[in-house]
């Protein structure tokens, strides 16, 4: 008779959430087995099991982070207009970068900030993964320019690079402590910069 394993004694999502905290918080050279296990509630053979090593439940939290904290992103690329786009992108990235019940910043930032040369893998990773959503971005405005909604001449991975560049910018500033209404002002103020890029033309009051 073919037996089957024992199942885990322990919800793999919240494991990953309360893993995703950690990291969030310490970075992936901060933060010890120890300090996961302890989080996860799981000794070190469960999280080798369920998750390979560390490096792999680190992979396995960004996709997770991706799917649940940075939906909004997905979201803002359903905008019916490049302008709502862009401004949803950046109104929505401030608060998820300063919502009370989570670490201030962005993991996909602040994960691999700060790794040695032995960890080149996950910062080359996180970079690999921010590089995908800015040609997400870049893909919707050259999808932009092919329904007339952006001038001929602009240059889509240009403007989406410029979002990006903000939007990590915002993220760096937020885990140093930057309030909400400080990183609201900045967006206001990239939303115009990226409308007059985008459509040639002063929008102060385009909203």
């Amino acid at each position: 008779m073919t037996q089957t394993g024992r199942p885990r004694g322990f919800d793999t999502e919240q494991a990953l959430d309360r893993a995703m905290e950690v990291f969030w918080r310490h970075g992936y050279e901060g933060t010890s087995l120890t300090d996961l296990t302890a989080a996860m509630g799981i000794n070190k053979p469960s999280l080798y099991a369920a998750y390979g090593n560390k490096e792999g439940l680190f992979r396995k939290v960004v996709a997770r982070y991706a799917d649940v904290e940075v939906a909004y992103a997905r979201d803002a690329l359903d905008q019916p207009t490049a302008h709502e786009v862009a401004a949803a992108l950046l109104r929505d990235n401030v608060v998820a970068l300063t919502r009370p019940d989570r670490p201030a910043g962005c993991l996909s930032v602040q994960g691999g900030t700060a790794c040695g040369a032995e960890n080149a893998a996950i910062s080359e990773f996180l970079a690999a993964s921010r590089l995908a959503g800015e040609q997400a971005i870049a893909t919707r405005f050259a999808r932009a320019v092919d329904e007339g909604d952006l001038p001929p001449d602009v240059d889509p991975a240009a403007l989406a690079r410029f979002l990006s560049v903000v939007t990590e910018g915002h993220a760096v500033h937020a885990a140093a402590g930057a309030q909400r209404s400080q990183l609201e002002q900045s967006a206001e103020i990239a939303l115009r910069a990226f409308t007059a890029a985008a459509y040639h033309a002063p929008t102060a009051g385009a909203r």
